[in-house]
């Protein structure tokens, strides 16, 4: 009996040990997130701001905020959800922390299920994304022009749950398309990147889509759909949403999220 309990407590200390070392590596890159970002809360919005915009974005930017909001510095996040790993394969549930920086572009998101954690990111104008079966093994550590593309376009999407990071700058503008729809365009750091952002009648956004890379090489329509819209902290953001890649088959959904908690300008940890 000695000789088989043995290896199996080996293993379960050695997945412990795992766990604690992607804790403190993804606390430290938390911290490192946070420091490279200022404070811009001193700004507020105002509808003056709005002179000049397409109609369907003044309307989204009335109905969200109200006049006077704070500029957002810092974002937490936490949710749940179903994920695919692979179009191909079944629905899994998965749990994410999710942190943001608005000054300076930049975040990390954990994403946890029952075999591996993902580590999704955007730092020191970098994009990378990592993921590690049972705490241990590394499987993904993808980085490069590719996800530095494709991670500063999660960013820009996800400010609709911080969306005075949707006002105009000089890094983004706003263009008319027609009545229910616009598109966002956004300069940084030598990328220049876009959405075509689709409106409903009460100004909320209802689809996001755009190019991104599905892969090394394949630059694929990637469209993200809110679904349901509630007031957190006296602004009205989406607590539901669903990622899809549009391919030459049809639309493949592989993400599912709910909003189950957020956080402004608190640069710390969970």
């Amino acid at each position: 009996m000695l000789h088989i309990l043995i290896p199996i407590a080996t293993i379960g200390i050695i997945l412990i040990i795992g766990r604690i070392n992607l804790s403190i590596r993804f606390e430290k890159q938390v911290n490192q997130l946070f420091a490279e970002s200022n404070n811009i809360s001193d700004k507020q919005f105002g509808y003056h701001q709005l002179e000049g915009l397409p109609e369907p974005v003044q309307r989204y930017f009335k109905h969200v905020m109200k006049e006077g909001q704070p500029y957002i510095s810092y974002v937490r996040i936490k949710h749940d959800g179903q994920f695919k790993k692979d179009l191909k394969k079944n629905w899994i549930n998965i749990t994410g922390e999710q942190y943001f920086t608005t000054e300076k572009p930049g975040f990390i998101w954990k994403g946890t299920t029952s075999m591996f954690v993902a580590r999704d990111m955007y730092i020191g104008n970098e994009g990378r994304l990592t993921a590690t079966l049972f705490s241990l093994i590394n499987v993904v550590d993808g980085k490069g022009e590719k996800y530095n593309q494709g991670e500063l376009l999660r960013w820009l999407c996800e400010s609709v749950w911080f969306p005075t990071n949707l006002l105009p700058s000089e890094r983004l503008q706003w263009i008319p398309i027609d009545s229910s729809s616009a598109k966002l365009i956004f300069k940084y750091n030598g990328l220049a990147l876009f959405f075509i952002i689709n409106f409903n009648d009460k100004g909320e956004i209802i689809q996001m889509e755009t190019k991104r890379y599905m892969d090394e090489k394949r630059l694929e329509t990637w469209i993200i759909k809110a679904i349901k819209y509630e007031e957190r902290h006296g602004i009205i953001i989406p607590v539901q949403a669903e990622v899809f890649w549009r391919l030459k088959e049809g639309d493949f959904s592989y993400a599912k999220f709910n909003l189950t908690e957020v956080e402004y300008n608190i640069p710390k940890k969970f």
